[in-house]
């Protein structure tokens, strides 16, 4: 393992981060109102639904023995294995699967097989009342953002954002530790353990201290929810995002929305995760990196910003739990998020 570019996880001890109470920007009251599920024990049930992308059977079954060896019980919903071109079924069978996934009893979470495209066009058909009844975790990240933004837009419900099914290593014996580390850290999300990551330093992080409400995800994702019912809320509240496959531009663009549209001055914190860019056409070079995109768009505000965060379309890609209250602390020797 890399250490001097590996973005490692730890298990933080109240010592990690001292003086809580003497943060200079502490959150406001009425958001710490987001209701967390149940964390689930050995004999809890996660339900797997595709309500996005194509998966097959053989390409989840990594995912089944791996979550069963946690002591967890599987339910295998019905979009996985179907296909209606690039979607795990029609849009009708894919909601119906989440819907009665939703609504089960019996399962406490909801892992998301695959991302891909395809939750937009059902999200505004799912019944949530019973959900929100008997909240569980909806588990998932990329188009899953979609889900993420929503439950916190409508219902303020913690949901965990990290890699799915189509993530888990084929043999988890010769699974190398990174791989590892990212997929227990699913397990850690869902079983309610305290969560914290730490992240190499970098030389455009912005110093400082920050506490709040964790929130955000897919960038592109984010942007197209802006005026839905979906679209998420970024006051007082620590933003993460991510991207992958887009080029210099378009990531320009994008930022120039949550800037233009209120989603950057409010802020408590900003992490910024992986980002896979492509590369500039021949004679349309855009002139900025990722780092000179983002600090253009923040350099009236004043909140800590850590770059190359353990999120995103990359292999360091750990579990965090949107909805729930975190520390984020950028210094000299990196940065870190503690969640609490």
């Amino acid at each position: 393992m890399n250490r001097k570019h590996f973005l490692s996880s730890f298990i933080a001890s109240a010592s990690l981060i001292p003086n809580l109470k003497l943060l200079a920007n502490p959150i406001e009251e009425d958001s710490l109102s987001f209701t967390i599920p149940a964390y689930l024990t050995q004999g809890d049930s996660i339900g797997i639904s595709s309500p996005a992308g194509y998966i097959s059977l053989e390409q989840i079954e990594p995912s089944v023995s791996q979550m069963q060896s946690w002591g967890f019980n599987i339910k295998i919903g019905s979009s996985i294995g179907k296909r209606d071109f690039t979607y795990g079924g029609t849009d009708e069978e894919r909601l119906s699967d989440f819907q009665n996934l939703l609504d089960d009893p019996e399962i406490k979470a909801i892992m998301c097989a695959r991302g891909g495209y395809g939750l937009v066009r059902i999200i505004d058909k799912l019944d949530f009342s019973i959900f929100r009844k008997n909240p569980k975790w909806i588990i998932g990240f990329s188009d899953i953002t979609v889900l993420h933004c929503h439950l916190a837009k409508n219902y303020r419900i913690a949901s965990v954002h990290s890699k799915m099914c189509n993530s888990f290593p084929s043999e988890w014996l010769k699974a190398d530790p990174m791989q590892v580390e990212t997929i227990l850290s699913i397990k850690n999300a869902l079983t309610g353990i305290q969560m914290g990551y730490e992240a190499a330093p970098h030389l455009k992080n912005r110093f400082g201290k920050a506490e709040g409400i964790l929130v955000g995800g897919n960038l592109s994702i984010i942007e197209t929810l802006a005026g839905s019912d979906s679209d998420l809320d970024t006051t007082n509240k620590i933003l993460f995002v991510e991207d992958t496959g887009e080029y210099l531009y378009s990531i320009d663009r994008m930022l120039w929305n949550l800037k233009r549209s209120g989603k950057l001055d409010k802020l408590k914190g900003l992490i910024i995760g992986g980002f896979k860019v492509k590369p500039d056409d021949a004679g349309e070079e855009f002139g900025k990196d990722i780092y000179d995109i983002v600090l253009e768009k923040v350099k009236d505000y004043n909140y800590p910003i850590a770059f190359d965060f353990p999120v995103g379309h990359q292999r360091n890609n750990y579990a965090l739990k949107c909805g729930l209250n975190h520390v984020l602390t950028v210094t000299d020797s990196g940065s870190k998020l503690l969640s609490f």
